[in-house]
């Protein structure tokens, strides 16, 4: 049984406008792809667009033998959603048939972090002699003096920058505009690349002249680095150090929000600084927080 035509063209523009409009991450991107493409073949012949809320129905009930977890067809049902959600923006259907499907309770799970200590092995462990090492310096001082996300960090391009005011522009979910802070020790690792590593990385490539829109880390052969090259900076220096935690560029994103409530921090301060749309979503770190004091009173009061 083939895939319908049109359904596989509304596929292809769905994921234009997620990574172009939407400004969705390659990894989320990749994700509701995948999501949407397997509930097409499972359509077969049929046009996506003649689909009801019955037919999405028995799709998710079909999933089931698959075993999947809560997770998976939550992010599922979103993928659905947000494809028929285009659909109708496109004056495609009607309606949203996926609009109205209950998903599964995600189980409530606390961000990791990282302690201070560990983020400074981490840090004085990477050999900065070498330009790559000296950029990677330099990229993983910015995720921790600033919470941006690691896509906000690859993204970034000169004219993003304003290091005299220790300030820096990113450009969040939803494509949504937001300045964050630095610390003046990070902005001289970053200053330092940009001055005298960046040039060298690209040994053998002429870089073109920098202005506005040019790429601020670049790889070996000039180009843009991608989001993967930096988690695998990350992955290389805990296994060096053999640190006995998984640790993801996203960790030091929560490690920044976590310490600064520790330390006294305003909850909106903090929801600015991260982008997040909705303080719910910045109360997660007062719990994590919280647990870290409870931690810490069980571990050091003698009766408890």
């Amino acid at each position: 049984m083939g895939l319908n035509e049109n359904s596989k063209r509304d596929l292809e523009d769905f994921k234009t406008y997620i990574l172009a409009e939407r400004n969705f991450s390659e990894h989320t991107a990749k994700a509701y792809y995948a999501d949407i493409l397997a509930f097409l073949i499972w359509l077969g012949e049929q046009d996506c667009t003649a689909v009801n809320f019955s037919k999405v129905r028995e799709y998710l009930h079909f999933i089931q033998i698959f075993n999947y977890k809560k997770t998976t067809v939550a992010r599922k049902i979103a993928s659905l959603r947000t494809f028929y959600k285009y659909l109708h923006r496109e004056k495609k259907v009607e309606n949203n048939p996926a609009e109205n499907l209950i998903s599964p309770k995600r189980p409530k799970s606390l961000p990791k972090f990282l302690t201070t200590d560990e983020i400074e092995q981490i840090l004085s462990n990477i050999n900065i002699d070498t330009p790559a090492g000296y950029r990677n310096r330099a990229i993983l001082e910015l995720l921790w003096a600033s919470g941006m996300r690691v896509s906000e960090l690859s993204g970034l391009n000169f004219g993003n920058l304003n290091l005299a005011n220790n300030e820096i522009t990113v450009f969040g979910k939803g494509s949504k505009e937001r300045i964050i802070l630095i610390t003046d020790r990070a902005k001289n690792y970053l200053q330092g690349y940009i001055d005298t590593a960046r040039e060298l990385i690209a040994k053998g490539y002429k870089l073109p002249p920098v202005n506005d829109d040019t790429p601020v880390f670049i790889n070996k052969t000039g180009y843009r680095l991608q989001t993967r090259m930096i988690r695998n900076v990350i992955n290389d220096i805990v296994d060096k150090i053999a640190l006995p935690k998984k640790v993801t560029p996203h960790m030091f994103r929560h490690s920044f929000a976590t310490h600064l409530i520790e330390n006294g921090a305003d909850l909106r301060v903090v929801q600015e600084l991260l982008g997040h749309a909705s303080i719910s979503n910045t109360q997660i770190y007062t719990h994590i927080s919280m647990q870290h004091m409870k931690e810490v009173y069980e571990e050091t009061h003698p009766r408890a």
